[in-house]
Formats: structure tokens, sequence, C-alpha cells
């Protein structure tokens, strides 16, 4: 896979990753959505993530073993991320280029309202699955 870089909307956080796949996943939960004004399209970047944000870079502690990262500035979603091991799932609008990634993977589709649906045939995971 080849690496991927990307910038928040002011910039300040710098981002290069490179994703475990060109799939697109996609989040329905509640805290997902809450946190990003809808469903979460991430990349699996596992562990190969180098952030460059200075004081920018903002954590949120979601769970007891997950947190959220954000630009301070100008509030772009960043990733969620696994506090334990690393593994990161970053924002795929961060980067030029993926959208022509396919969606790939929804997880919590149990808890998607039923305000829109993607066309897309893919696999899908309810919240217990996860």
């Amino acid at each position: 896979m080849p690496e991927l870089n990307g910038t928040c909307l002011c910039g300040q956080v710098k981002v290069k990753a490179t994703p475990r796949s060109e799939e697109v996943g996609s989040c329905h939960c509640s805290w997902c959505r809450k946190w990003s004004a809808g469903p979460f399209m991430a990349l699996d970047c596992g562990d190969g993530v180098e952030i460059e944000a200075g004081d920018s870079l903002g954590v949120f502690k979601s769970s007891q073993w997950a947190e959220r990262a954000f630009c301070k500035n100008c509030g772009t979603v960043i990733a969620w991320r696994l506090q334990e091991g690393g593994e990161y799932h970053l924002s795929a609008q961060l980067f030029a280029g993926t959208a022509e990634y396919p969606l790939g993977l929804q997880v919590f589709n149990d808890e998607k309202p039923g305000n829109y649906n993607f066309a897309e045939k893919t696999k899908t995971m309810t919240g217990e699955e996860v």
C-alpha cells in the first residue's frame, strides 16, 4: 500500500499513514455519529501512522479502551485509536485521492439511524459482533 499524506482543514495537523487496504470502513455507532456529525468514514492504518501537530492535536478518551483525536484549531476529526496497541482508524477525508476507495465494511449497523442508507453492498457487523 502507498503511504498517504494528509492534513486537517487549517493544516496544523499533518498525518502520514499506510493503510492496510484501499477500503473505507464506516462506523454507525452513536458515539461516532455524534463526534463526526455522521458515520465515521475511516481507513484502517494499524500502527503505521505518524502525526505532526505540536499543540494542535486534541485527544478525548471516549471509553476505557479507545480515544478520539481532533484538531484543536479547526475541529477536523483525525482518528479513532485503541489505547492499548495503538491501532489507528484515520478519517478517510484527511487524504487526497481516497475518494475512489470503495466502502468495504460497516460496523455497528444495528445502531444506524433510519435517515440514511448506503447503496454499496458491504460486509456489515453489529455492535456485538465488533
